[in-house]
């Protein structure tokens, strides 16, 4: 085995953590891989020569390859939406596959990475990096061209946001399954009162539908306001195929093998505190969902 295949074999032992990186900063699975090849295009140009800690040094590279993606992305996007729904990650509720384990590693709800996307690159790079990854400050503070007291304050920063908008759902995957199962039920019924009484008095709903389906991008706040669109939702009883979305309990909505709606939950509380759904068909027919059957 000569250098070169030394440094790939190096690399891939590192590629699960770098992906996780890469998917938390940009929240798209094929850009994170981009990123991810990009590093090691870099490796494997220019070698890892005089590195010491080699996976911290990659974590940095591929953090600089997310930070410029970020800063060009925030520069040529001009979405008047509110909302923008990252990639969903998409299993079967028998469990995930090792790739998506690895990418989803601690398990990062959709909720949390529709907040993320409110941060500045600078933020979102501090608070992946500190908060998920246990990266120092002293190590970020070059990355974004600061000091480690600044990267702390972005950090910071985020984190408040973060906890804001972002609930921690519960633990447990069969109670979170339960209380899903309990609002379609209701939705199906159009029983307006059980819905309410299964949604956080705060809950929010955010829906993603795309440039070519203005109208489903929208967002509703508060139990009866949800409640109220969520009556139409019984509709798609027959169609809804029980699903882990981002590691949480979720739903595929599919007919004829093609794909309608992802739609996240975040249970905290034993209610339903967020939705996230995408709907846009252009991104569901790009993405790898599964249970697609008739």
């Amino acid at each position: 085995m000569d250098g070169r295949d030394l440094l790939a074999e190096r690399f891939e032992e590192h590629r699960p953590r770098l992906r996780g990186v890469a998917y938390r900063m940009l929240g798209s699975v094929s850009e994170a891989d981009d990123a991810v090849q990009e590093a090691w295009m870099r490796l494997d140009r220019d070698g890892a020569d005089g590195v010491e800690n080699f996976g911290a040094w990659l974590t940095t590279v591929v953090a600089r390859v997310c930070l410029n993606v970020l800063r060009s992305r925030g520069q040529r996007r001009e979405d008047p939406f509110e909302t923008h729904m990252p990639d969903p990650i998409v299993c079967p509720e028998s469990g995930t596959d090792p790739e998506r384990e690895a990418v989803l590693a601690d398990s990062v709800g959709l909720a949390l990475l529709v907040v993320l996307e409110t941060l500045s690159p600078a933020e979102r790079l501090a608070f992946v990096l500190h908060d998920m990854f246990a990266v120092p400050f002293e190590e970020i503070a070059p990355v974004i061209e600061r000091s480690p007291a600044a990267a702390r304050q972005l950090a910071s920063r985020a984190r408040r946001r973060v906890r804001g908008q972002a609930p921690a759902p519960d633990p447990d995957l069969t109670r979170q399954r339960d209380v899903v199962d309990a609002f379609f039920a209701a939705a199906r019924d159009g029983d307006f009162d059980a819905l309410v009484a299964v949604l956080d008095p705060e809950v929010v709903l955010r829906s993603d539908g795309g440039t070519a389906r203005t109208r489903h991008t929208v967002t509703f706040r508060g139990a009866r306001n949800v409640a109220g669109q969520a009556v139409t939702f019984g509709r798609f009883s027959p169609f809804v195929r029980p699903a882990l979305v981002n590691g949480a309990a979720g739903v595929v909505v599919a007919a004829n093998g093609r794909p309608l709606a992802v739609m996240a939950f975040t249970v905290t509380g034993g209610r339903v505190a967020a939705i996230d759904v995408l709907s846009d068909p252009d991104r569901l027919n790009r993405l790898d969902l599964p249970l697609l059957g008739g």
